[in-house]
């Protein structure tokens, strides 16, 4: 199959990888760019686990083609910590309880980061609509909306 040239940066980096058509962005992340974050659940868009934000939007890695993504700028999650430093929202998702196992974590939190990005106050209300599209088999998703919430409050006492 041919492959076709990409120009894509990756948690403030560029990339050029030539890719076949039919390849996804998350295989592009995970197995050529060895970013696993990002992970394959269920493979058609449903769990959340692969999602990852591109210019600033959450998307379904395992959904999206890599060639979508051309000219993008994608942030997975290994792209919130700055150096050692968590990302304030990855700070209370640990300070809440909020990780369990961990499979779902890094789409809850990209969907998470996403919002907040959109809606710096975000309410209750709009925090539950946007990560209704997530899979947890570990919560009630109670901790994990409240991390976003404190992340909320941190946040407006900041401004």
């Amino acid at each position: 199959m041919n492959r076709l040239p990409l120009e894509i940066t990756i948690n403030g980096e560029p990339h050029s990888p030539a890719v076949e058509p039919n390849r996804t962005l998350l295989e592009l992340l995970r197995d050529d760019l060895h970013l696993t974050g990002a992970k394959e659940g269920c493979g058609e868009g449903v769990c959340g686990s692969c999602t990852v934000l591109m210019d600033g939007n959450p998307v379904r890695s395992c959904l999206t083609l890599a060639l979508e993504a051309d000219g993008s700028h994608i942030t997975t999650v290994e792209g919130l910590a700055q150096g050692s430093e968590l990302d304030p929202l990855q700070q209370s998702f640990i300070d809440h309880g909020a990780v369990q196992c961990g499979f779902c974590t890094s789409g809850m939190l990209m969907t998470a980061k996403g919002l907040l990005l959109r809606d710096p106050h975000a309410g209750t209300g709009e925090i539950k609509r946007a990560l209704s599209g997530h899979i947890c088999r570990c919560t009630g998703y109670t901790k994990i909306t409240e991390a976003v919430e404190a992340e909320v409050t941190r946040s407006k006492k900041e401004r």
